[in-house]
């Protein structure tokens, strides 16, 4: 690279602040651009980022003015498809973005067939991976120290638009990112498919890995507490499990693991300050060296999102759904037909205030 590469960030919103300031801290890139459809906002964002940035409310036109290298949004689900066709129209290398990949297969398939089709690079933002303790985790697994892994537990009573992608991502690199063979799953209550991220209130289910492990998955208000983690959002579980052992991260409450050498433990939180920088770096290689394909890459979280979508169409259909996914389907819609007026059973009195009861 011999200039910085330029960048556009979508969505002046928490997490786009968060990505405005991690590309600005990097001397790889260039923040040339910011958009938010709210002016305020939008005002107070290039007042704290400073310098010469252009700013819009329309993202379509400020992408054909900059015409960036790297077009970053942050925004709601339901938005993803238009984002990636400005990006890939305003002939951008990288597209990087939210999870998760879409709120429905049809979507995410399309996406997938442009990402594809147009060869452009894509990054999801599944950065809790640069998290000490996650990746302490990462090593334990990929070790040995836990003989021969039969199963991988994930538990976050936060919502499965919100949540569900992080674990699965997550499940997925503890376990080799071994290929889903099928899903099975149950949902219970409507309350937040009218959320702006819109999910069944707990969704429960089962990954049947190509290698033999058993992935368990359950996010929402049916899911059991993390009473030890201060901070609701944190409490958030992933526990893999072997012959020799176990090892598990707490989002907010570090790592701990037993195997033959003894009990282990150690500290760990999710912080931006110190996740982002990394996720950031990993961009700048990857559009370097396409051989230094990003760890968050756009097409191992598809390979997520299809688990988490098969799981929903299992709970509205019942039974088995083989994966890779066939045919679309608006997972969402099917759900809100489903689980119209139905509601939720909380795994802890702590989930009420979240759930609105």
């Amino acid at each position: 690279m011999s200039e910085a590469y330029k960048v556009v960030v979508v969505g002046m919103g928490k997490r786009g602040k968060h990505h405005t300031s991690a590309f600005a801290a990097n001397p790889a890139f260039e923040v040339a651009g910011i958009c938010d459809i709210d002016e305020g906002r939008l005002a107070e964002a290039k007042e704290q980022l400073g310098g010469s940035v252009e700013t819009a409310t329309d993202a379509a036109a400020l992408a054909a003015s900059v015409k960036p290298d790297v077009f970053c949004f942050c925004t709601m689900p339901h938005l993803r498809s238009t984002f990636i066709d400005i990006a890939i129209e305003s002939g951008a290398k990288m597209v990087a973005f939210e999870k998760p990949v879409a709120d429905s297969s049809a979507a995410g398939m399309k996406i997938r067939d442009r990402i594809e089709s147009s060869g452009i690079k894509a990054v999801v933002s599944h950065q809790h991976r640069y998290g000490p303790h996650y990746r302490k985790v990462a090593e334990i697994a990929a070790s040995g120290a836990l003989g021969n892994i039969h199963t991988i537990y994930a538990s976050t009573p936060g919502w499965m638009m919100h949540m569900m992608s992080h674990m699965i991502d997550y499940m997925r690199w503890y376990n080799g990112n071994a290929e889903a063979e099928w899903v099975m799953a149950q949902a219970a209550g409507g309350g937040k498919l009218s959320d702006n991220h819109p999910s069944p209130d707990y969704i429960a289910g089962l990954i049947q890995f190509a290698n033999g492990v058993r992935g368990i998955v359950e996010t929402g208000a049916g899911a059991p507490d993390i009473p030890e983690v201060a901070k609701w959002w944190g409490r958030n579980r992933i526990r893999v499990m072997g012959d020799g052992g176990f090892a598990e991260v707490l989002t907010n409450g570090g790592w701990r693991a037993v195997t033959a050498d003894g009990a282990q433990s150690g500290e760990g939180a999710m912080n931006y300050d110190a996740d982002m920088p990394p996720y950031i770096q990993d961009m700048a290689n990857w559009l370097d060296d396409d051989t230094q394909v990003h760890p968050c890459c756009f097409e191992s979280a598809y390979k997520g999102f299809e688990i988490m979508m098969g799981m929903c169409r299992s709970a509205v259909e019942g039974g088995q759904v083989a994966l890779p996914l066939e045919g679309v389907a608006d997972e969402i819609a099917d759900l809100r037909e489903k689980l119209a007026g139905t509601s939720v059973l909380l795994g802890s009195p702590e989930h009420a205030a979240e759930f609105g009861m």
